[in-house]
């Protein structure tokens, strides 16, 4: 267990815990995620006003964000030696997944602080070195080959972001399971894949097929 995550995740629920889970789907990942055991058992009015209210976002692995490691992972020509920049990371899932798959540098950047701890610590969980970012804005490199995101796009405002990549990637890979509708000219969907969140939250069934798209600076 982490004692660093440990601690975070109580703020969301008072007996909740972190422990070490291989992802099902991609198992060549583990991360520090809230154990299912702590999350199995009725919930009170105030304890489930407390998550609503404090979810740990990063404490989950999403659908999108495990089948854009699978994906990475079988085909590490998309980040091999190339420099990457994860927006949303959460977890770092995807991040991890990049620098498994043989990818120079990774940027993992995320607005929730403690998303980053936990990136933090799942990289070391896994053996593997990224750096992180809390500001996207703030990212000057002009030397990012590829962005990835997952699950970003989870409310519509969240549209203008398919435009805002290229200011920092010529190519953008995108895997989301909220929005099903979205059409952009530089964005090309490429497959549909089954998955879900890590534990399973036994969400409803439309949101367990992630899209995967990629994008093109035009």
């Amino acid at each position: 267990m982490s004692d660093l995550l440990n601690p975070l995740i109580k703020t969301m629920l008072h007996d909740a815990y972190v422990s070490p889970q291989a992802l099902p789907q991609c198992p060549e990942v583990s991360l520090y995620l809230v154990d299912p055991i702590a999350m199995n058992r009725p919930f009170n009015m105030d304890e489930i006003r407390s998550i609503w209210e404090h979810t740990a976002y990063w404490a989950f692995c999403w659908a999108s964000g495990q089948v854009l490691a699978r994906f990475i992972l079988q085909n590490p020509e998309w980040v091999k030696d190339k420099t990457i920049l994860d927006f949303g990371t959460g977890s770092g899932v995807v991040a991890i997944a990049a620098m498994k798959a043989g990818a120079k540098r990774v940027i993992a950047c995320d607005i929730d602080k403690d998303a980053l701890i936990s990136c933090e610590e799942n990289a070391k969980l896994n053996n593997v070195n990224f750096e992180l970012s809390d500001d996207l804005f703030a990212i000057k490199d002009h030397s990012i080959d590829l962005l990835i995101a997952a699950d970003v796009l989870y409310d519509r405002e969240n549209l203008s972001f398919l435009d805002t990549f290229f200011d920092f990637a010529p190519e953008v890979l995108l895997a989301d399971s909220r929005i099903k509708d979205f059409s952009h000219p530089n964005y090309e969907f490429m497959d549909k894949i089954e998955s879900y969140t890590v534990p399973d939250l036994d969400e409803l069934d439309e949101f367990r097929w992630v899209n995967l798209y990629q994008g093109k600076r035009p």
